[in-house]
């Protein structure tokens, strides 16, 4: 079931805080990333003290977190300097009304405002209604990748 509720009226977008983990944490499990409070609570905390990241949360008039969107600012040599998303989520009683647009229209104007010349994104190759919803905002798919990654050890 989803809630029809006005974006603008009744949806504020404000940072996050970290009396948000725990519905952070709700709403990641949504899309099946198992984390834990613990877990959420330091890495928000190490996020909310860096000038190159911003999270923001929808939240409802009564203050419940309903979504979320959080970018970085990435230099990189080869490209000019983009802000790349690296989570958005909206709860699924409340998506198809408009929070997402309203959360990525915050994270561009953040991107604008700190230097950054465009917003970079990866989707899950399953996620097609996100795709969708990427391309109905604006973006374009410039490119089709593998993504690999390796479990760091100690050295010996």
């Amino acid at each position: 079931m989803t809630n029809q509720i006005t974006v603008g009226e009744t949806i504020k977008i404000r940072q996050a805080e970290m009396k948000d983990v725990e519905r952070i944490v709700s709403l990641c499990e949504q899309l099946e990333y198992s984390v834990t409070n613990k877990q959420i609570e330091q890495r928000l905390a190490k996020i909310l003290n860096s000038d190159a990241h911003i999270v923001y949360v929808a939240t409802l008039v009564n203050e419940d977190v309903i979504g979320w969107a959080h970018a970085h600012i990435c230099d990189s040599i080869v490209i000019s300097t983009p802000a790349i998303l690296l989570g958005l989520v909206v709860d699924q009683d409340y998506r198809y009304n408009g929070i997402g647009r309203y959360l990525m229209q915050q994270i561009e104007q953040w991107a604008y405002l700190v230097g950054c010349e465009s917003v970079l994104l990866r989707s899950n190759i399953k996620r097609q209604e996100a795709h969708s919803f990427y391309e109905k905002i604006g973006y374009t798919n410039i490119k089709q990748s593998v993504t690999f990654s390796k479990k760091l050890q100690p050295q010996e």
